[in-house]
């Protein structure tokens, strides 16, 4: 165990040496690196015991979920609106994910269900509902459809500006390690979906204010593996058609399965305001007073509570200290 400890240190301090050349990079962001490489190293070679996949996962002792998780994180789950269709097909055929690579790796977890080969391989025409179980396989192929999908927010936006080193160096690019070749031999190039203009500016305007709170960037800059499952998530919604609010709503469930810990916490905090979780407006709590690693940390400061303030995460699908028995798995795959 300690030859591990101090490799995975050696592993981390060479991703330091090699991301600090780019002095350009802005702080935030690259503190988000750094946890995301810690995290990935580490998650990668051990058994993971929060791993998230499609299986259910078997706790030592039984899951007891008080009566707000219970709330935010339905045990039925949540039902997505839209069409998954043959997406996963598609992006198997162009080697944006690598079928085989993707089984091995969720072979070693458990595997999957027949509802999650459908959604990698088949032609999904059920909805697709997210889980405690599952949200992470799914935030995976969202987070592949995000990079892979041709669309100018990554063209143009953040994501390809020079004054930050380009989009290979960040966690939401460089941690995708499923493609065939490199990913950024994928990123931004295929035509999964296609937005009318009105469409594009649609996903504009909604990506800027929906923040995750591993971080201070919006979906309009997914420098995360989070940031551009969301952005991928909100190019299927807005192709398919799904109105504004209801895409604010489905968006705060989605980051509440992936970052449940934070959500719990601001849940909390809302009702110390004589607010609840269930009629709190999406919008305001997706923005960057409530979801942005500042916001979060600024409803931590108002709780005054020590125990709340050590529920800081990191990156992952419910980083940090997580309510008993929510699964976690750091910034990368």
């Amino acid at each position: 165990m300690n030859e591990e400890i101090e490799k995975h240190k050696s592993e981390q301090q060479a991703y330091y040496e090699k991301t600090k050349k780019n002095d350009l990079l802005p702080v935030s962001i690259f503190i988000a690196s750094i946890i995301f490489a810690s995290a990935w190293i580490y998650s990668s070679s051990r058994k993971h015991q929060y791993t998230p996949s499609a299986v259910q996962m078997k706790f030592e002792e039984p899951v007891v979920l008080s009566e707000l998780e219970k709330r935010i994180l339905p045990e039925e789950g949540i039902v997505l609106p839209i069409r998954w269709e043959n997406m996963g097909a598609k992006m198997v055929s162009v080697g944006l994910i690598d079928a085989e690579e993707f089984r091995q790796l969720y072979e070693s977890r458990g595997g999957v269900d027949d509802e999650m080969k459908a959604i990698l391989l088949g032609n999904a025409n059920g909805a697709v509902t997210m889980t405690r179980e599952n949200s992470g396989i799914i935030l995976n192929m969202l987070w592949a459809l995000g990079l892979g999908t041709k669309n100018e927010i990554l063209e143009n936006g953040e994501m390809s500006n020079p004054r930050y080193g380009g989009a290979a160096h960040f966690a939401s690019v460089a941690g995708w390690t499923l493609a065939r070749g490199s990913a950024m031999d994928h990123f931004a190039r295929h035509p999964f979906i296609i937005l009318t203009p009105e469409q594009q500016e649609l996903v504009d305007r909604v990506s800027k204010n929906i923040y995750r709170p591993c971080c201070g960037n919006s979906t309009h800059f997914p420098d995360c593996n989070h940031g551009m499952a969301m952005l991928g998530l909100l190019e299927l919604m807005v192709g398919q058609g799904v109105p504004e609010e209801e895409m604010y709503r489905a968006a705060l469930q989605v980051n509440a399965f992936w970052f449940p810990d934070m959500y719990h916490m601001i849940a909390k905090y809302l009702e110390t305001q004589n607010g609840e979780w269930e009629t709190a407006d999406p919008k305001e709590i997706l923005g960057e007073n409530y979801s942005s690693a500042a916001g979060f940390q600024a409803i931590l400061q108002k709780t005054g509570s020590l125990e709340e303030k050590n529920h800081q995460g990191s990156c992952g699908v419910g980083g940090g200290s997580l309510p008993a028995g929510n699964p976690g798995g750091g910034c990368g795959i």
